[in-house]
């Protein structure tokens, strides 16, 4: 049955086993797709990269909600009320 792999690097988790951070550097920042039985199993990535990744989905988050409330009346509040 094929599969999607989604990341131009994948390994084995024996060559995980082996070599892990060797693994991770092989993607050069990008996801190395972690294959179980020639299945993708998981997607690896640098702790940098899932910061950065993690910074975009919050990003996104507020960019909706910023959206969502454009349409809304602005209340006045004045500084010494903060």
């Amino acid at each position: 049955m094929p599969h999607v792999i989604l990341a131009e690097i994948a390994a084995s988790i024996s060559e995980l086993k082996k070599n892990p951070m060797g693994t991770v550097a092989a993607g050069e920042g990008a996801a190395v797709a972690i294959l179980n039985r020639n299945e993708p199993a998981f997607y690896c990535i640098p702790a940098s990269t899932y910061e950065a990744l993690l910074d975009r989905l919050e990003d996104m988050e507020l960019n909706a909600i910023a959206d969502a409330r454009k349409g809304q009346k602005e209340i006045a509040v004045s500084l010494d009320e903060l």
